[in-house]
C-alpha cells in the first residue's frame, strides 16, 4: 500500500517508490539459475532485459516469517548500496509473491565460464583483473558496513564480454552491526571461512560473533579457483572441506604459485580472523602483483615509417568521415539489435 510520502511497507522496512516493481509490466521467461531459497529467471520489464529472482513464500509461518525478512534485507541492502562491480538493482515487489529485479548479464556465472575453460586455465591478467572487480565491490560493500557471507563463483556474474565481474545475490548479507545476532553455518561450505562452521563449537542456530573476514577468506579461495581453474579441495565433499579448514586447518596447496601472489591468497585464508587483510589491502597488492606481471609497452615495428620525401597522397573524404566512428578496436560499429529473449515469456501478473 502507497503513502502520501512515496514510500510503500515492505514488512520490515519502507521502500521508496521509486524502487517498487509493477507486476504487471514483469514477463518471466526461462530460468537461469536455482539456489535453495530462490529461483532466476530470465525475463522483461518495461521492454529492458532483466533478471527476475522469485523467493516462496514458505510453508509454516516461521518459514514465511523468515524468507520475508531475509527478503526485506537483501531489497534494503541492495537498494541502499550501488556500485559498477554490484548487480544494477532496478525494483522489487512483494505481492502476489516476493521479487527482486536486478540487471541481466549475459556472460553468466564465473562457474559457468571456468567450467567452460577447462582443462586450461585463465589467462593470469584476466585472473587478475577479474578478481579486482570482486576486491572493489567488496569495499564498496564493506564501507557501507555489509557483509556478503556467500562470496563464490555462482554468485560472481559476467558482463556480455566476459571483461567485467559483478558481485550478485544478497540473500546472505548482512549487517556488520548485527552479526552478535547472527546464525552460524551461513554460506556455502566448500567457500566458508572456518569461523562460520561450527557443528562442534555450537549448536546448530546458535549464534555466532564474526566479522567482515569472513569474506576475505572466502575470496581466497576464489582467487585460487581463478588461478587454477580446479575446484579447490578436490576429493572432499562440501562438508568435508568446510570440516577440514575449520578444525584441521586445511588449505589448497599454494606451492605452485609466484610469490608474492601465493603470498596473497595466504594471507587471505589464515585462520585468525584479524590477521587477515581487508579489501582495500587486498585490492592495493594485487595492483601491485599486476604491475610486475603486465607486459612492456609495444615498440613501433621498423619499417613502418614514411620515408623522408615521401609524398602523400590527400586524405580520402571517406575515411575521414569513417574515422571517428571507429571503435577502439579499428572496426566501424554495427549498429546494435535488441536481444531477443530465448524461449517462452509469460506475463507474470498472470501467473498467480
Amino acid at each position: 500500500m502507497g503513502s502520501g510520502f512515496g514510500f510503500y511497507s515492505m514488512g520490515e522496512f519502507n521502500l521508496d517508490a521509486k524502487w517498487v516493481i509493477d507486476p504487471k509490466l514483469l514477463f518471466v521467461g526461462p530460468k537461469i539459475g536455482e539456489g535453495a531459497h530462490a529461483k532466476v529467471y530470465e525475463g522483461k520489464y518495461k521492454n529492458q532485459a532483466v533478471a527476475i529472482k522469485i523467493v516462496p513464500k514458505g510453508d509454516t509461518p516461521e518459514e514465511v516469517a523468515k524468507r520475508e525478512a531475509r527478503f526485506a534485507r537483501e531489497v534494503a541492502m541492495l537498494s541502499r548500496v550501488q556500485h559498477k562491480n554490484l548487480v544494477k538493482f532496478i525494483g522489487a515487489c512483494k505481492e502476489p509473491v516476493m521479487v527482486i529485479v536486478t540487471e541481466l548479464l549475459q556472460g553468466g556465472t564465473l562457474r559457468k565460464y571456468l567450467l567452460n575453460m577447462r582443462p586450461s586455465c585463465v589467462d593470469i591478467h584476466v585472473a587478475i583483473g577479474f578478481a579486482l572487480d570482486i576486491t572493489r565491490a567488496m569495499e564498496c560493500l564493506h564501507s557501507h558496513g555489509i557483509i556478503h557471507r556467500d562470496l563464490k563463483p555462482e554468485n560472481l556474474l559476467l558482463t556480455a564480454d566476459h571483461k567485467t565481474i559483478k558481485l550478485a545475490d544478497f540473500g546472505l548479507a548482512r549487517e556488520e552491526s548485527l552479526t552478535e545476532m547472527m546464525t552460524a553455518e551461513t554460506g556455502t561450505y566448500r567457500w566458508m571461512a572456518p569461523e562460520l562452521y561450527s557443528t562442534v563449537t555450537l549448536r546448530h542456530g546458535e549464534k555466532k560473533h564474526y566479522n567482515h573476514k569472513v569474506d576475505a577468506y572466502s575470496f581466497a579461495i576464489v582467487l585460487w579457483e581463478l588461478i587454477h581453474n580446479k575446484l579447490p579441495f578436490q576429493g572432499m565433499s562440501n562438508l568435508q572441506a568446510a570440516y577440514a579448514a575449520a578444525f584441521k586447518n586445511t588449505r589448497p596447496s599454494a606451492d605452485d604459485l609466484p610469490v608474492d601472489l601465493a603470498l596473497i591468497v595466504t594471507s587471505c585464508w589464515r585462520e585468525d580472523p584479524n590477521a587477515r587483510p581487508n579489501f582495500s589491502q587486498i585490492t592495493q597488492m594485487l595492483l601491485k602483483y599486476l604491475s610486475t606481471i603486465s607486459p612492456p609497452e609495444p615498440t613501433i615495428p621498423p619499417g613502418i615509417f614514411t620515408y623522408k620525401n615521401a609524398v602523400l597522397p590527400p586524405k580520402s573524404p571517406g575515411t575521414s568521415s569513417l574515422m571517428h566512428v571507429r571503435d577502439d578496436s579499428g572496426e566501424t560499429p554495427m549498429s546494435s539489435t535488441e536481444n531477443k529473449p530465448r524461449g517462452f515469456f509469460f506475463c507474470f501478473s498472470q501467473c498467480y
